[in-house]
């Protein structure tokens, strides 16, 4: 009778596991390569909660994919993207360039192309001083 009652709460936990699995799907960042860049215009730590925003962002929104790298453009190829900043009434502007795959799916909705490596895609920040970075845009280019 023991070893019954053991068993179904077993069961019981492997299900609820697979429901959470099937149901819960996220993008994977558990093995992004975070490569690091100084910057003259942002603080390490601006830096980092950017990277963090990203990071989240890709988890919520890019179901089927995995994160691989995840880099700052630089200061000098940065500064060609402050337009973003005014179109966004913000003051700020950090851009990250990546790469990712993308699983049998095709990613969320099936919107990217499946069992493939997506390159260059670039992620762009905006923020005005004491706030939160927030993801504006994302895409190839």
């Amino acid at each position: 009778m023991k070893k019954k009652l053991i068993l179904a709460i077993i069961i019981i936990i492997i299900l609820i596991i697979a429901v959470y699995a099937i149901f819960n799907k996220k993008g994977d960042i558990y093995s992004v390569n975070i490569i690091s860049k100084e910057s003259k215009i942002y603080s390490k730590n601006d830096i980092d909660n950017a990277i963090d925003e990203t990071l989240n962002y890709f988890k919520e929104n890019f179901e089927g994919c995995s994160l691989l790298e995840l880099e700052y453009i630089g200061d000098e190829e940065n500064n060609g993207y402050t337009d973003w900043a005014r179109r966004n009434n913000k003051e700020q502007v950090i851009v990250f360039v990546s790469s990712f795959n993308v699983d049998s799916s095709g990613g969320e909705h099936g919107a990217l192309n499946p069992n493939s490596k997506y390159e260059g895609w670039k992620w762009i920040l905006v923020k005005n001083e004491n706030e939160y970075w927030k993801c504006v845009d994302c895409g190839q280019g």
